[in-house]
């Protein structure tokens, strides 16, 4: 996994774990309504149009779903291994801009019908739980704001990190005094009771998540044994546990990683494990510098202090065991889940066919060239360059990764394998839907796209 958590992952997940997903879904849609169910069984407020109490549903609504934000990000296994942690994240992203939705327009109806009762907006006249409203008003906005436009407002992403967690702590301790200090339909001891329930488990899953984790990574410590530069700028680093290795992962999966003295703080990234699960207990991740974090990670030697956090995803071929065989594309980086899945194949004697279409600047960008011309030798894997610019006497595909080229190399017989595609997003969408017009069904077409550095 190349620097970056996964944008919006297509294709549909195998029965087994939709079934397996359908009981947390159930979860986060009961956690979203609970607070009208105690809120309608509670005693009502004796005034209050349609209008008025329509806005106040929507506060409730936008906390409720605000709270299930720092669920949706602790990481819990249980959770993510229905779905693949990219899938929760997306999801995670989508309910925050819902969510912000809805405070919008329970701040919008109120100025517009009801101006005033949001009294003066000068904060050193106002209220002080209107105040806080207003402030935690202003940080699920600038929240959202700087995730969506974070590359354009030039935020590197560990001063993001810093940012978004800031601003949603902030945000929601703010958003919980103002609907305790406003009063509205809290007033009966089991709204009251429901807030506090969700604010100390709020806390615990702060407490877990900055705390436990950090310190159970803390006392299992990793060392970089190796590291090995790639074609194209990439380096390997090869880490050896001091103590206890990861658990069993399946081969396109990933891990945080922590480099230095401590797991505390924010400065983990995610990078896909390229070295196959049959290679345990040491763990290889190739990063290519693409800005920020995985840049600096050309400077690392071996004998460095790493932390580990894995696995996750389901971007792997132990998701697919019935598969007649796989089709892989790839641009740049985003060749490190397709390695280490057929790395995984060659320790296994795993003689399915497979076909990786692979997209690069130029021919000395090809990460891991070498070991694909001896994969193919190995497995029945046929390996299709696509170069921008070919040097002299290139005989290959040239250009980018167009329906054409794949309806020459992928042929109809393969239109029912599981099709893993990783790179650059504008790529990742052009060849998904090149793939469904040439009739792939879109259950068989799985993405993962990287874009944090």
């Amino acid at each position: 996994m190349a620097s970056t958590a996964a944008e919006q992952p297509s294709g549909t997940p195998p029965p087994t774990s939709v079934a397996r997903g359908i009981p947390w879904v159930a979860a986060a849609a009961a956690a979203i309504a609970l607070p009208f169910l105690v809120l309608i069984a509670g005693r009502q407020p004796a005034t209050g149009d349609l209008l008025w109490n329509f806005s106040k549903g929507l506060g409730f609504g936008a906390l409720a779903m605000a709270g299930l934000q720092f669920a949706l990000t602790a990481r819990f296994r249980p959770m993510t291994r229905p779905f693949g942690i990219d899938i929760v994240y997306f999801f995670h992203r989508y309910l925050a801009l819902g969510a912000v939705g809805l405070m919008l327009g329970h701040f919008g109806i109120l100025w517009l019908w009801y101006e005033d009762a949001l009294g003066k907006l000068n904060p050193l006249e106002a209220r002080w739980e209107l105040t806080a409203g207003r402030f935690a008003l202003l940080c699920f906005v600038a929240l959202v704001v700087s995730s969506e436009f974070r590359k354009r407002l030039n935020l590197a992403y560990g001063a993001w990190r810093w940012l978004h967690v800031g601003l949603a702590v902030a945000g929601f301790g703010a958003a919980v005094a103002h609907v305790l200090g406003v009063g509205h339909f809290t007033a009966t001891p089991g709204s009251r009771a429901l807030w506090l329930g969700v604010t100390l488990g709020w806390v615990g899953i702060l407490v877990w998540v900055r705390l436990v984790v950090p310190a159970r990574l803390a006392a299992n410590p990793w060392r970089v044994s190796a590291v090995n530069e790639e074609r194209g700028g990439a380096v390997s680093l090869t880490l050896s546990p001091q103590r206890n290795g990861l658990p069993p992962w399946k081969p396109g999966q990933f891990a945080w990683l922590t480099l230095g003295t401590s797991p505390f703080g924010l400065g983990e990234h995610p990078f896909t494990i390229a070295s196959p699960p049959e290679r345990a207990p040491d763990v290889t991740m190739t990063v290519k510098p693409l800005g920020g974090f995985s840049a600096r990670l050309q400077e690392v030697r071996p004998g460095a202090r790493a932390f580990l956090h894995g696995p996750y995803g389901a971007f792997s071929i132990d998701n697919e065991p019935d598969a007649d065989g796989f089709v892989m594309i790839a641009g740049g980086i985003g060749i490190t889940p397709m390695i280490a899945n057929l790395r995984s194949m060659r320790e296994r004697g795993d003689r399915r066919p497979a076909v990786l279409v692979y997209a690069n600047p130029d021919w000395d960008s090809v990460a891991f060239r070498e070991e694909l011309d001896d994969l193919q030798r190995t497995l029945r894997l046929k390996v299709v360059h696509v170069l921008e610019k070919a040097p002299q006497g290139w005989q290959g595909e040239t250009g980018m990764v167009t329906g054409e080229l794949l309806e020459r190399h992928v042929g109809a017989e393969t239109h029912a394998w599981p099709h893993f595609l990783c790179g650059p997003p504008p790529m990742v969408q052009g060849v998904k839907d090149g793939l469904l017009a040439l009739g792939v069904p879109l259950r068989h077409v799985d993405s993962e796209i990287f874009d944090m550095v």
